[in-house]
Formats: C-alpha cells, structure tokens, sequence
C-alpha cells in the first residue's frame, strides 16, 4: 500500500458523548421518543437519515430535513468541543507517515469538524487529504467519499487500505474496491465483520505498523 485512509469516529476519534447529546436533541425537537445512549452510539458514522430512521423508525425518514437542522442547532455549539482524538492516535500514526505512507481520512462527518479538531490537537500535519460529509452527494456506504480521495491523491484503489470501525466502512471498501483494515475501537463486534472482506482485523492503532510490516509496507 501506498495510502492509508481512515474513517474518523471511533477511529480515531470519540465525539459520542456530543453525538448522543445531537440526537436526543433532535429527537425531543421533532417530538419523538429519546433514544438510549447505546442505540445512539451504534449510528455512529451513518449519514443523519440514516441515522433518524435507526432511532425512530422508516417511516420519519422524510422528516430528515428537520432532524438535520436541529442536530445542527446543538451540533454547531458542541461538536468540537466535545470530540476528542482517541488515546496513542498520533503516536500510531507518525511512523505511518515517516515510512512514506500517504494518509487521508474519509468520514460522513464534516470536514470543518474535523479539521477543527485536528488543529487543536496539533494534529492536521498527518493527513494529506481530507473528504468529510460536505464534500460528497452520497454517504457511506456509498464509495464516493473513498473514490474521491483517491482521485486527490492521484492513487488506484489497489494501492490503498481504508481502516475503519464499522460495517458501513466496510461496505464502502468493498465498492470503492479497497481493501479493508477493521478497527474494534468502536461498538462494533469482531464477529459482525465476518461477512465483508476484510485484510486484517485488528484491536487498536498501535496495531497498524506491525501489521504494515508483515504485508512488507
């Protein structure tokens, strides 16, 4: 591989204490049913439709548009704030990028967000490109996000991993034709990967070099 690209939520980030406070805020707005902490955190990375008909059922899905501007009503205040890179992220990651390793992030959430988060963390030099929710018509499990990195860093799928936490990031792989690395950082289960493909699963970050190493990156 010549890239590494990687999903950001619960990949290399936490924003679910703000994520649970977003939904439940919206949800109380549009005069639904709150939603546990633990149903929240499982749409973590679905696209805001998506994720309203997880929490309430198909049939609000077309009031997305309200959902959206409601999350956004909270979201805009605490999203920032309250997302924090995941312990040892940066750590892992240098020697990633001191081998020559080009690295990007594919992520439903916006780019703003998380270029924000980056540059209070000092953290933004790592990456060479980022496509977040703002820059695509369609979201995972949709490739565009992926494909549309690759086009900026000028690289074939072939020549690119896609780590991520979720089985949405991995149906993104598998369409965009990138092979994928799975990441039990997040809610997701070792065992709900089984029917994707999948090179590698592996427990944390800290994991990536040695795994690099013995696919000879």
């Amino acid at each position: 591989p010549q890239a590494l690209l990687f999903d950001f939520d619960y990949t290399l980030a936490d924003s679910s204490i703000a994520v649970v406070a977003c939904a439940n805020h919206a949800l109380k707005g549009m005069g639904l049913e709150p939603a546990s902490p633990d149903a929240i955190r499982r749409t973590i990375g679905l696209s805001l439709p998506d994720t309203l008909a997880a929490l309430a059922g198909e049939e609000h899905r077309s009031r997305a548009l309200e959902f959206r501007r409601l999350w956004r009503e909270l979201s805009d205040h605490i999203m920032v704030r309250d997302t924090k890179l995941l312990p040892g992220m940066v750590e892992a990651l240098e020697p990633l990028r001191e081998k020559g390793l080009r690295l990007g992030i594919v992520s439903t959430k916006y780019r703003s967000r998380i270029e924000a988060v980056l540059d209070r963390e000092q953290a933004a030099y790592l990456f060479d490109t980022i496509v977040g929710g703002e820059d695509v018509v369609e979201h995972k499990p949709h490739p565009e996000g992926l494909l549309r990195a690759l086009e900026q860093l000028d690289l074939a799928a072939s020549a690119t991993l896609y780590v991520g936490d979720s089985t949405t990031d991995a149906s993104a792989a598998e369409r965009a034709g990138v092979e994928f690395i799975a990441v039990l950082s997040g809610v997701t289960e070792e065992a709900e990967f089984a029917g994707h493909q999948t090179r590698a699963v592996v427990g944390g970050l800290s994991e990536l070099q040695g795994l690099l190493g013995s696919l000879g990156a």
